[in-house]
C-alpha cells in the first residue's frame, strides 16, 4: 500500500483522509506466470499496480504471430486505459510474465476515488502522460536501429526485468525471432 502511495504523490497532492479512502477501494490479487489480467474481446474492468512481477501488452497480428507491445514492472499502474476509459473491448492482451502480487481498483472504486478526490484526475492524467512518452520513447528507436542495437538498448533501459522474462518475449518486442536474438547474444558474450 505505502509503494501505491508513493507512487501517487510523484503526481500530485493527497492527504491522510484521501489515502485512506484509496486503501478502501483496493483488492488483492495474485496472478499466476501466464495468466490474463485483461483480455482482447473483453472491456477492461480494473485498474492494478503491480506490487511484484512483470506484465507484458501484447496483441496477434494478422498472420496470427503473437507481437508483445511491453512490458510493466514493479512500481507502475497497469490498465488497457484507453478502452478501460471507453468502457469498450480491448484489442490487447495484459499478461503475467511472472507470478505477480498486485492492489486492484475495481471501476467502480475508481470512479469513485474520481469523483471524491480533488485533484484525482489530474493526479491520473499526468499518470497517463508519463505513460505514453514512455512508450514513445521505447518504441520509437525500434524502427530505426539493427537487431543487435535493439537488444544491446533493451539490456541497457530494462536491465532489471530481462532476466526474469522469457526469450521469446524479448524477440517479439523486438520485432526479430528468437534464433536471432540467440545469435546476437552469443556474438555479444565473445
Amino acid at each position: 500500500m505505502e509503494q501505491l502511495i508513493n507512487y501517487l504523490l510523484q503526481y500530485g497532492n493527497l492527504n491522510p483522509q484521501q489515502t485512506k479512502l484509496i486503501s478502501h477501494k483496493l483488492t488483492d490479487l495474485e496472478l499466476s506466470k501466464d495468466q490474463y489480467f485483461s483480455e482482447a474481446g473483453k472491456t477492461p474492468q480494473q485498474v492494478a499496480f503491480i506490487l511484484e512481477g512483470i506484465l507484458r501488452v501484447c496483441y496477434y497480428n494478422n498472420k496470427g504471430e503473437e507481437v508483445t507491445k511491453y512490458f510493466i514492472d514493479e512500481n507502475q499502474l497497469v490498465c488497457d486505459y484507453r478502452h478501460f476509459e471507453a468502457n469498450i473491448a480491448a484489442s490487447e492482451y495484459i499478461q503475467a510474465v511472472t507470478d505477480c502480487k498486485l492492489l486492484v481498483f475495481s471501476r467502480e472504486g475508481w470512479n469513485e476515488l474520481s469523483n471524491t478526490i480533488v485533484g484525482w484526475d489530474d493526479i491520473v492524467n499526468k499518470i497517463v502522460q508519463n505513460a505514453l512518452s514512455q512508450k514513445l520513447e521505447r518504441r520509437s528507436p525500434l524502427v530505426e536501429q539493427d537487431a543487435t542495437t535493439r537488444y544491446l538498448n533493451f539490456l541497457e533501459k530494462f536491465p532489471q526485468i530481462v532476466n526474469r522474462i522469457p526469450l521469446s518475449y524479448v524477440a517479439s518486442y523486438l520485432g526479430i525471432t528468437q534464433s536471432s536474438l540467440s545469435r546476437i547474444r552469443k556474438n555479444i558474450s565473445r
